[in-house]
């Protein structure tokens, strides 16, 4: 990032502290080993201080909503009761800093607030699987995403359940960053720099079959040989399974269909090709499976909004001539 980025978090009576936890370890703690410069953090009060927060604990924030006029991202980390109408003066600043252009982030039943101030009207957004309902009876011009774990609508993007919030704080970073500073974020928070699937996974049970056969290793030897043909039936094979059994003790494990989930994983590939070398559109569509430049760049461009040449523009790290040396290591 060229300038520095103020992301300004919600504080409110009956905080969230686990969502408000989330906004400050994404983007308030100092990652001097980056080597970036970081986002600028601050808290803002949605009532005068100090007030209650869950967990016994009182928070004092040093601005009230003053603070979002100057915000390039705002967080609303989770709302204390969904049923309750936010603040008018709240609503208020959330228009005004919309309209100018700021990114506006909820977590988890954060959403309501979005809502509540008509910025998710037209628009796809998501909650926890809990609200799903409520939300779409309550707001009808919203689309409501059940399923997924975050759903970004370019300046507005809201959040799955609570530890989702994680993922869409992530990919947040992502866009910012690139992929190579998201995955060293990811690494020091000890999750994966992306999950796979999505929150439906989670409402059934929320802990699997101890006797399915985990397929975390055959994830494994994909992510590192998407260059070559992985069709289910290959896939299956190698799991020692039929196709029809594969594919559902996949969906199960995952929470998506394996198709799904190798895209994603040759789109994450091929951030990471466009980063740190400076081979071809052609080659890299062929080490990360995708077949040609042409196939390459149309996926990439509906999953970043971006084409792979304007991303390697923005977010690589080597010059030019050092890209084959780099794709030789990484191979």
């Amino acid at each position: 990032m060229r300038k520095a980025h103020r992301v300004v978090a919600l504080a409110y009576e009956g905080l969230c502290t686990f969502e408000f936890g989330i906004a400050v370890e994404a983007f308030a703690l100092q990652r001097p080993e980056l080597d970036v410069p970081w986002y600028h953090f601050g808290v803002c009060s949605v009532e005068p201080g100090p007030f209650r927060a869950l967990g016994g604990i009182r928070i004092e924030a040093a601005r009230g909503l003053g603070a979002l006029r100057r915000a390039d991202t705002i967080v609303v980390p989770g709302w204390r009761n969904p049923d309750e109408p936010p603040p008018a003066a709240l609503l208020s600043a959330l228009r005004s800093a919309y309209r100018r252009g700021a990114r506006i982030v909820s977590i988890c039943s954060g959403v309501f607030v979005l809502a509540a101030a008509g910025l998710l009207d037209g628009k796809r957004a998501t909650t926890h699987w809990r609200y799903v309902e409520r939300l779409s009876r309550r707001y009808p011009k919203i689309i409501v995403e059940p399923d997924v774990l975050y759903v970004d609508e370019g300046t507005v993007l809201t959040s799955a359940g609570s530890a989702a919030g994680i993922d869409l704080c992530l990919h947040i970073i992502r866009s910012d960053y690139g992929a190579q500073i998201a995955n060293q974020v990811a690494k020091r928070l000890v999750v994966p720099p992306h999950r796979d699937g999505d929150q439906s996974q989670y409402i059934a049970a929320a802990v699997p079959d101890g006797r399915a056969r985990s397929l975390s290793r055959l994830l494994e030897w994909a992510r590192a040989n998407l260059r070559h043909d992985l069709s289910i039936a290959t896939l299956a094979k190698r799991a020692r399974m039929s196709k029809r059994s594969f594919a559902r003790h996949f969906l199960a494990e995952a929470g998506t269909t394996p198709h799904r989930w190798l895209s994603r994983q040759r789109l994450f590939a091929a951030q990471q090709w466009l980063e740190t070398t400076g081979e071809s559109i052609d080659y890299i569509a062929g080490e990360v499976g995708m077949g040609t430049a042409a196939t390459l760049r149309h996926h990439f461009r509906k999953a970043f909004r971006t084409s792979p040449t304007a991303y390697r523009k923005r977010f690589t790290t080597v010059p030019i001539s050092q890209g084959h040396r780099e794709a030789q290591r990484l191979q």
